[in-house]
């Protein structure tokens, strides 16, 4: 299988994933216009657990290191199965709770309350895991990213003109969310021998391999999760699986090519991990919302008619972004 050797090729692989964690929700935009969210999670989840299966059958399966996925998931033991498995529930159910929280709560809430707490305590739980990276260095780093996510937030805020109504409700949706979503990359590195991808040990899986046990957690508990939100949705009317089987295949794709994005920042996240640490490699994929906000920027021109004094925010915003980034990649040096 192919493993990454170099720290170098570890933080490149994160700054993919931050890219593409960044980057998927796009494909939702796109859909939005003519396709209910609950219709497109499925196809981005179907999306996800794809992607998983074609790594595990070619980057998971050519080379002399390591072992290869069917061999790999052979001998793979209950316990970290199971691991990964509840790693992809966990992270199923903070994403949609997440959507909720926006949807009550507004963006400028949700975002730093749920995305801020599953990064600082994200990191927090995968570095007790895996004690890789200077610490000093690394948290000094998730500091200054956690601030530009509240600046991010303060600039939604300004540019909607303080049309969003808080309530608590929406505030303890996006806590649950970033308490979930802090959890789920744990179970599923604690199920992969992240000292030695080379040689694993035994019942421990390779990032390939906990990958798809991971996305057929996803796969397998959107099926209570999202029937739910499907019967009883944020907003509109309560829709089904009839109206999903009647979408064209066209705007199914879109769906489908938003999980595979998420997906490759996913995998190569976990085959960065065993060089990088979890940590390092958790720490930096969540600078995905960074780079949303730059997506809204320059893209969506979601900020067009702010006040000017946004303007300034982004760019502390931005500024502050790329601090955190430097330090948490020296924390790994």
């Amino acid at each position: 299988m192919f493993i990454v050797n170099s720290y170098a090729l570890a933080i490149l692989f994160c700054f993919i994933t931050m890219l593409c964690w960044g980057s998927w929700g796009n494909t939702q935009k796109l859909a939005g216009k003519t396709w209910r969210y609950e219709l497109f999670y499925w196809d981005y989840v179907i999306g996800v657990l794809l992607l998983s299966l074609i790594f595990a059958f070619t980057l998971g399966s050519f080379g002399e290191g390591g072992r290869s996925f069917l061999a790999d998931l052979r001998q793979a033991d209950a316990g970290n199965i199971g691991s990964a498995f509840l790693g992809g529930i966990i992270f199923n159910a903070s994403n949609i709770l997440l959507s909720a929280a926006i949807a009550i709560a507004g963006m400028s809430v949700a975002f730093p309350v749920g995305v801020g707490l599953a990064l600082v305590l994200g990191v927090i739980i995968n570095y007790l895991g895996s004690q890789k990276g200077d610490p000093l260095f690394l948290f000094l780093g998730v500091g200054l990213i956690t601030l530009a996510i509240i600046l991010n937030a303060l600039a939604y805020r300004k540019a909607s003109a303080g049309n969003m109504k808080v309530t608590t409700k929406g505030i303890m949706i996006a806590i649950i969310s970033g308490v979930l979503m802090s959890m789920f990359y744990r179970f599923v590195a604690a199920s992969m021998d992240l000292d030695n991808f080379v040689s694993p040990a035994q019942g421990k899986m390779t990032p390939y391999t906990a990958t798809v046990i991971f996305a057929l957690g996803v796969f397998i508990s959107n099926f209570l999760f999202n029937s739910i939100l499907m019967k009883k949705p944020i907003s509109g009317e309560p829709t089904g699986y009839k109206a999903w089987f009647s979408g064209k295949f066209p705007i199914h794709l879109v769906g489908v090519l938003g999980g595979i994005i998420w997906g490759i920042g996913n995998s190569l996240n976990l085959i960065a991990a065993g060089k990088a640490g979890a940590a390092i490699s958790y720490g930096l994929g969540q600078g995905a919302t960074l780079v949303a906000a730059l997506w809204g920027v320059f893209i969506w021109k979601e900020f067009k008619n702010a006040p000017k004094s946004t303007n300034r925010m982004l760019a502390l915003m931005f500024l502050l972004f790329v601090a955190g980034i430097i330090l948490i990649i020296i924390a790994g040096q």
